[in-house]
């Protein structure tokens, strides 16, 4: 796995949200979504806020591979399996950054039923 570039690992994590685009299988990008992000240590995930039949989503587990774009950063990225180890922190990471919508937007990312459907965004 390669590292975040902190600058970047900063700006991305600090960022409100960001778009997000899968590669399709002749290596053009799809087009790009809107999605929440969290940064957790030294990495940076995002979830599937309305199960695994989500579009986007399904594209992302099925490629592997896209591109991410936030606060003037734009780099490709790898789509991997997040650590289940990781689901406490993300969720406290998604209610610190985002409670402010209030607890319906944000329950829809955090907890055990979502907690499988995160995915971590690796720079390639």
């Amino acid at each position: 796995m390669t590292s975040w570039d902190p600058g970047e690992l900063r700006r991305i994590g600090d960022a409100d949200e960001l778009q997000l685009s899968s590669r399709r299988a002749d290596g053009s990008l799809r087009p790009y979504v809107t999605i929440w992000v969290v940064r957790d240590g030294d990495a940076l995930y995002v979830r599937s806020a309305y199960g695994s039949g989500n579009g986007w989503y399904r594209r992302a587990r099925s490629s592997g591979a896209g591109r991410v774009r936030a606060a003037g950063v734009e780099r490709d990225v790898t789509f991997a399996d997040a650590d289940p180890s990781t689901g406490a922190g993300l969720d406290r990471a998604y209610h610190g950054k985002y409670d402010r919508y209030g607890p319906r937007i944000v329950g829809s990312v955090v907890g055990p039923a979502v907690a499988g459907l995160t995915i971590r965004l690796d720079p390639a």
